[in-house]
């Protein structure tokens, strides 16, 4: 069933787990997939020694393409009109993350929803926007 306008109000929340202990397996197909081999996200011998980082951790587009399919899963595919984020945090192997879409306003037809994901700790990684069509 699409989601309806007359459903949402300002302050409404969806809030969906994305991930559950994002293993390493996990990063490295991720940057098979993105053609992205970039070796702070496959290399632990290169992001400690040369890097200077504790270990291997996610890409961004990892973190921005899973919160992605939540704003799917709350407002229909094929409906997003905007969609931007930003990176705060590093998401490491071990993380779990959720993600809570915020009703901001609803306009002609058009949701505008604040994002955002974080992790295990409560720390956030991710925050951004979206707008989508609604019925």
């Amino acid at each position: 069933m699409a989601l309806s306008a007359s459903d949402l109000k300002a302050g409404d929340t969806y809030t969906e787990s994305l991930v559950e202990d994002l293993s390493r397996t996990q990063i490295v197909m991720y940057a098979g997939a993105s053609g992205d081999y970039n070796p702070v996200h496959t290399d632990e011998k290169f992001t400690k020694e040369v890097a200077g980082y504790p270990s291997v951790f996610a890409h961004g587009m990892l973190t921005m393409g899973m919160t992605g399919r939540m704003l799917t899963n709350y407002v229909g595919d094929g409906r997003l009109t905007k969609y931007g984020v930003r990176f705060t945090s590093q998401v490491w192997p071990g993380d779990s993350l959720s993600s809570t879409a915020t009703v901001v306003d609803v306009t002609d037809g058009i949701v505008n929803l604040n994002v955002e994901t974080t992790n295990q700790d409560g720390a956030v990684v991710l925050s951004g926007y979206a707008a989508a069509r609604v019925d």
